[in-house]
């Protein structure tokens, strides 16, 4: 990560969004923009991310997030401001 102020956000999306390799596409363009944090699919359907990093990194993978991979099908994004955990890579969780 750079010198700008570290921000965290969790966040949960919903839609068509297990199978269609969201988890594999989300860790790639966190790690393309510098972005540390984990990915996993919900029992209910939905995915959780946790995304550390700067701010303007951070923005754009929920921007990337609000329609995902090719195959995906977003209807939306739960985003709750967190604090960070000074994690170093991004992760896909089982």
């Amino acid at each position: 990560m750079n010198n700008k102020a570290v921000i965290a956000r969790q966040v949960t999306v919903r839609g068509r969004v297990q199978g269609v390799y969201f988890r594999a596409s989300t860790q790639q363009q966190a790690r393309r923009l510098g972005v540390a944090g984990w990915v996993r699919n919900l029992p209910d359907g939905r995915v959780e991310a946790w995304l550390e990093g700067a701010d303007d990194a951070v923005e754009a993978l929920m921007t990337w997030m609000r329609e995902g991979p090719e195959q995906a099908e977003v209807t939306g994004l739960c985003v709750c401001e967190v604090a960070p955990r000074s994690l170093n890579d991004f992760e896909v969780d089982a």
